[in-house]
């Protein structure tokens, strides 16, 4: 049995909570008058920027001023909310006022991004007020100031996963409270790079947004079991009424998902961007990570559940339970949200859906049959576990191949489950021209739509298009998540 289990007391480490100054949750923040001028200055200000983040016309230019004033009196108003914050809401108005002062050209805002460190305070209802000029992933491409009050997710269950086998100092959960309208999208990070700053420094957190992450799966999947007449389990059932359960489950996914980048044989960050290469190898990464975190709760729920109940500590309880409802978002976001979400231009995490669904289908634990989908859930983990062996021996082998030789396993690793196009250059076997040349020549022979839609997702994407899109700036506050 894996050491996991008697590493987990108790008196796990959890951490002592703090409390701003006056005792205002960050959710009474929200309604403060500095918070409403500071996001509606933010939001006026990025009708006057660029997409570097500068403000180029000369005549928006006092304007850009006087809103820059009043976000910067809003930060030092809001500041005494925010105390373990103040070093970086101090830089936050020097960064802003040499914004100003230099006549507003691409942003510099290394200096804040430098002393906000939300990884320091993982502390259960704690906020921070986040002000910086950035693109949000999924959102907006353009590096403009977005603000937003958040709220950490940190659970004693999470603290103590996360003071065991699965130890992630950089990893930060986090609850919408209230954003401008970068986040009003599908974005569900917040990323340090995505910061303007005049150098890239040593990113020491990455957050995520578990509150939209919940919020959309369970929109997503009720609509999908019952166009579907999918009989939910009834664990699986009550996360589609709580929002709470269900944010919990998705920062235990995370948190083991996060760390699995870099670690193992041979893996890659797939947010390495100047990385290039066939899609299909994001896919791979993507679902590799996915797929860690689905065995290892497997392995946490099987090992903690041979043990008597009394015997374990309440830490140890909630994660027991937990690990069973990873199992259960793992496989239904990835194949009813993931599969169909986005357009079908180099769609790595729809892919990965894909995939997912046709092994399971292959593998005789899902089935759909009298246009009902059915799933046999005793078969489930051993099957799905059997994918991520897969994905790993690929990885361990391709340490002896030459990049494009793994590419080229990569994708007669999916060719074993997933039907290519039939246009496809690489399904008929790249030309030698192809074969000899650069990777470059690999990658741009790869179709946009390489691995299209099954004829199942074809027809559930016409009824769930609308659901899918419907989640865009979702949150768990959301009437109707």
């Amino acid at each position: 049995m894996s050491q996991f289990v008697p590493q987990f007391t108790a008196g796990a480490i959890v951490g002592e909570p703090e409390v701003v100054e006056d005792g205002r949750s960050v959710r009474e923040v929200a309604t403060h008058p500095a918070w409403l001028r500071l996001k509606d200055a933010a939001t006026a200000l990025q009708s006057l920027q660029v997409k570097d983040g500068s403000v180029e016309q000369e005549s928006d230019k006092q304007a850009a001023a006087e809103l820059t004033a009043t976000i910067v009196a809003a930060v030092a108003e809001l500041a005494p909310f925010f105390p373990h914050d103040a070093a970086y809401l101090e830089a936050l108005r020097r960064d802003f006022a040499r914004w100003a002062d230099e006549g507003f050209g691409v942003p510099d805002f290394l200096d804040a991004l430098n002393e906000f460190q939300p990884q320091q305070h993982r502390v259960d209802g704690l906020g921070h007020l986040v002000v910086f000029p950035m693109y949000t992933q999924n959102g907006s491409t353009n590096r403009l100031v977005e603000a937003v009050l958040v709220e950490v997710i940190w659970p004693e269950f999470v603290a103590a996963l996360e003071a065991g086998d699965y130890g992630n100092k950089l990893f930060v959960a986090l609850r919408f409270v209230d954003f401008t309208p970068g986040y009003d999208t599908n974005s569900a990070v917040l990323f340090p790079e995505t910061v303007a700053m005049r150098e890239i420094p040593q990113f020491t957190w990455g957050a995520i947004f578990q509150d939209r992450e919940a919020a959309r799966y369970r929109r997503v999947v009720r609509a999908a079991a019952e166009i579907t007449k999918l009989e939910l389990p009834e664990d699986a059932a009550r996360m589609l009424d709580d929002q709470h359960l269900t944010e919990e489950t998705f920062v235990m996914w995370d948190i083991i998902h996060d760390r699995s980048h870099m670690r193992g044989d041979l893996p890659f960050d797939p947010f390495m961007i100047k990385q290039r290469m066939p899609f299909f190898l994001y896919s791979l990464e993507e679902l590799r990570c996915d797929l860690t975190a689905f065995r290892e709760s497997v392995r946490l729920q099987r090992e903690l559940g041979a043990l008597p109940g009394a015997e374990l500590s309440q830490a140890q309880r909630e994660i027991r339970d937990h690990a069973k409802l990873v199992q259960y978002a793992v496989i239904f976001d990835r194949i009813f949200r993931f599969a169909i979400t986005g357009s079908r231009v180099r769609n790595y995490d729809g892919l990965g859906g894909q995939l997912l669904f046709a092994w399971m289908h292959q593998h005789d634990v899902l089935h759909w049959t009298d246009t009902q989908l059915t799933i046999d859930w005793d078969a489930v983990p051993d099957v799905v576990v059997a994918l991520s062996d897969r994905i790993n021996e690929l990885y361990w082998r391709s340490i002896d191949r030459p990049k494009v030789a793994h590419w080229l396993a990569a994708y007669a690793m999916l060719t074993e489950t997933l039907t290519p196009h039939p246009a496809s250059n690489w399904a008929r076997g790249l030309s030698d021209e192809i074969l000899s040349g650069a990777p470059k020549g690999y990658t741009d022979a790869v179709l946009d739509d390489e691995f299209p839609l099954s004829m199942f997702y074809e027809a559930l994407n016409k009824k769930m298009a609308a659901v899918i899109e419907s989640t865009s700036g979702i949150t768990g506050t959301t009437d109707d998540a």
